[in-house]
């Protein structure tokens, strides 16, 4: 009955599909119509060339996920994040181009300055190529390289929501929400913050509050993704036996850690897409400097997660290790290109810092599996704020946002912090209030969690009807093919007699 209702929640993406089709004549428009020679620039290729590149290494993030998530999941749940994976990216891909890129990106309607685009849905109708989507208007590279960018950090940011959530969620949820992030509350937070609306432009309602900063989505991508899974954590509450009678957390440990180790360093290399890639050119040649940037705030973070793990654990923990790597580079997210490479020591380090005793406070009353709400959610904070500390006052003028004299260090102004910590609380409270409100609806309709039954028997039969490691769980009598099975019932084979002697020299 459940696997029914989560069938009929696929049409919501295909609908889409079926407005395409029946609108006839729609396309995108070509770069080269806004050249009168039909001749592009050699930059408008270097450029679109780096974006794409850039966004690839962006999307291979998703296998970085992938692998932690099933890192840290029992066996029994561990190939159900395949399928979920799969299926959160393909609707994401629909959905921005069906609506997602216009609402975060394009030009804002008369009346609703600095809420929400308006231009670009179905990447048509967004006029001239040169001067569409304003916020990216530096770069020429082509609109459909910046659209493809931007979609892998939509998608991005909807993986992160589904950590919180393992081993106990319905599939059909990943679906319907999937559906409504993409295509609304991603799209309008990402405009808020980094898409050109009103805590970028900054100065909305006459406050004289400076522009928020988040080069490539501390906030934007990272924090709303966790505020999703903060949403739906309060409602699905923990996995079976994570808590006692006494109400203290118990450990259940991941399956796998060489697996996570692997995703770790995915996201590490992936970052190096996400932050560098924001340029959107390389003409300036920036995207360098922001690499080492990158690089040396994540190192910081594992340090300074080790140090801390020894600290409050006594012990050196992996799983720490490898969340301050991501803690760190979520942090340098948002500051990234508005820093000197210098800032990025302490950046990565408060990251890392943060990552043992709040992932060990946040279990008391949570069970996040992966520490989202740490890595992403803390940390995503920490790095927004440390614009209103850290920020160069040349690259807050090259980037155009934000207080031209720089952050709290630079300036002794307290501008760019106030503007940091007012469009965090607006995004999270926007986020949040979305999210929780959707996660209700469909908790009090199709329900968040499957039955204590399946939760046992694990997702991958129980949604799938596949296990992840069948020789893990079926029978050895049925495993033919896989060694030990039949071999089990067949005696071993008679050893030749020569065998037993030895060879003459």
């Amino acid at each position: 009955m459940r696997r029914t209702m989560a069938l009929k929640v696929l049409p919501v993406v295909g609908a889409g599909l079926l407005i395409v089709l029946a609108v006839p004549g729609i396309a995108s428009a070509d770069t080269l119509e806004a050249y009168s020679n039909g001749v592009l620039p050699d930059s408008v290729g270097f450029n679109s060339l780096w974006v794409i590149v850039a966004g690839m290494v962006v999307m291979f993030m998703q296998c970085g996920f992938m692998f932690l998530e099933i890192g840290f999941s029992r066996q029994k749940n561990a190939g159900t994040v395949v399928a979920k994976i799969l299926t959160n990216f393909s609707i994401a891909a629909v959905m921005w181009y069906l609506i997602g890129f216009a609402l975060a990106f394009g030009k804002e309607p008369d009346g609703l300055t600095g809420l929400i685009g308006g231009t670009g849905f179905l990447l048509h109708g967004f006029g001239d190529p040169t001067t569409a989507f304003p916020v990216m208007g530096l770069s020429n590279a082509t609109v459909e390289s910046k659209f493809f960018f931007q979609f892998v950090f939509c998608a991005v940011s909807l993986a992160i929501v589904w950590g919180s959530t393992l081993e106990r969620i319905k599939f059909g949820v990943y679906i319907i929400y999937a559906v409504v992030f993409s295509a609304v509350i991603y799209p309008i937070g990402a405009h808020w913050v980094f898409g050109g609306g009103f805590l970028q432009a900054g100065d909305w309602l006459g406050t004289g509050i400076a522009g928020m900063q988040d080069f490539a989505g501390s906030t934007a991508v990272h924090l709303i993704g966790a505020t999703g899974a903060l949403a739906v954590l309060l409602l699905l509450g923990p996995r079976k036996g994570k808590y006692g009678s006494d109400g203290k957390p118990r450990a259940i440990p991941g399956h796998n850690m060489p697996l996570f180790g692997l995703a770790v360093m995915i996201l590490w290399l992936g970052w190096f897409g996400f932050n560098p890639g924001s340029t959107l050119n390389v003409q300036d040649a920036r995207f360098p400097e922001i690499v080492l940037v990158t690089n040396l705030a994540a190192a910081c973070g594992v340090l300074g997660a080790l140090f801390m793990s020894r600290i409050t654990q006594k012990t050196l923990d992996i799983g720490m290790c490898g969340n301050g790597a991501i803690g760190a580079l979520v942090a340098i997210t948002a500051p990234s290109g508005y820093i000197e490479l210098w800032a990025a020591i302490p950046v990565g380090l408060v990251a890392g810092l943060l990552i043992p005793p709040c992932v060990g406070w946040i279990d008391k009353k949570l069970d996040d599996p992966v520490g989202v709400l740490t890595a992403h959610g803390i940390c995503g904070i920490w790095g927004t704020f440390s614009c209103g500390l850290f920020t160069s006052p040349r690259l807050a003028q090259y980037n155009g946002f934000g207080d031209k004299d720089g952050g709290l260090l630079y300036s002794g102004s307290f501008a760019q912090l106030i503007a940091q910590v007012v469009g965090f609380t607006v995004a999270f409270s926007f986020v949040f209030a979305m999210s929780y409100a959707t996660f209700y609806v469909i908790k009090k309709t199709y329900g968040l969690r499957v039955s204590e039954e399946e939760e046992d028997a694990g997702l991958d039969i129980s949604e799938h009807g596949m296990y992840g490691y069948p020789e893990q769980f079926i029978p050895p009598a049925e495993l033919i093919g896989y060694g030990g099975g039949a071999a089990a019932t067949v005696p071993p084979a008679p050893v030749p007699a020569l065998a037993t002697k030895e060879s003459p020299a």
